[in-house]
């Protein structure tokens, strides 16, 4: 479907924005990025593009606008690596080669999913270190416990366990040198959760 030169503006400085922090923006910093003057632009162009099918929101939280692809863009082609057996952490096992196959779609399914690079060391007892690539499930829920890129006062996001407890959330670091953070439930949006985690070996 086609959309105006303004609206591309807006579609790819929001692309540009999550790709960047991990989060989307907030009305105010679209119309600071693109030099508009008024919000009410912003709100036009934003339900014009969501009518188009290229924008998706939450009504009922800040910082919810989520960029689709095209109804007409096919997924790329899955990558896939020989799978050529096991290999033992403990004791040794017998060497045999097999003849399967293995994908990121195999763990990660039809999701939608986004990368995060890591920085600081407060998931390092998750084994999650600085500069890790996190592959994240795009979702506005999760349950007791999991690991999920919180939205903090709709500013910071950061990576943590998540509770919740009573009308607060604990957002619990997996370092014991770091304290947990307790925040009001309405001042936490959840942006996704881990499904996986990539390292680059030296």
């Amino acid at each position: 479907m086609a959309i105006t030169r303004r609206q591309k503006e807006v579609l790819d400085f929001i692309r540009g924005f999550v790709e960047r922090c991990g989060y989307s923006p907030s009305f105010e910093e679209i119309a600071r990025g693109l030099d508009l003057n008024s919000l009410a632009t912003v709100h036009k162009h934003i339900s014009n593009l969501e009518k188009k099918g290229l924008l998706s929101r939450a009504h009922n939280r800040s910082r919810s606008i989520d960029v689709l692809p095209p109804q007409n863009q096919r997924a790329p082609a899955s990558v896939r690596w020989p799978l050529l057996g096991r290999i033992a952490a403990g004791r040794p096992v017998e060497a045999v080669e097999n003849r399967e196959t293995i994908s990121l779609d195999d763990i990660l399914g039809d999701k939608s999913v986004y990368a995060l690079e890591v920085r600081g060391e407060s998931m390092r007892d998750e084994h999650i270190v600085d500069g890790d690539i996190v592959l994240v499930e795009q979702t506005q829920t999760a349950r007791q416990g999991e690991i999920v890129v919180a939205l903090v006062d709709g500013t910071e996001a950061t990576l943590k366990r998540y509770y919740i407890e009573g009308d607060r959330v604990r957002l619990q670091p997996s370092n014991a040198e770091m304290q947990p953070i307790y925040v009001p439930a309405a001042n936490v949006a959840i942006q996704g959760r881990v499904l996986a985690i990539l390292r680059k070996c030296a």
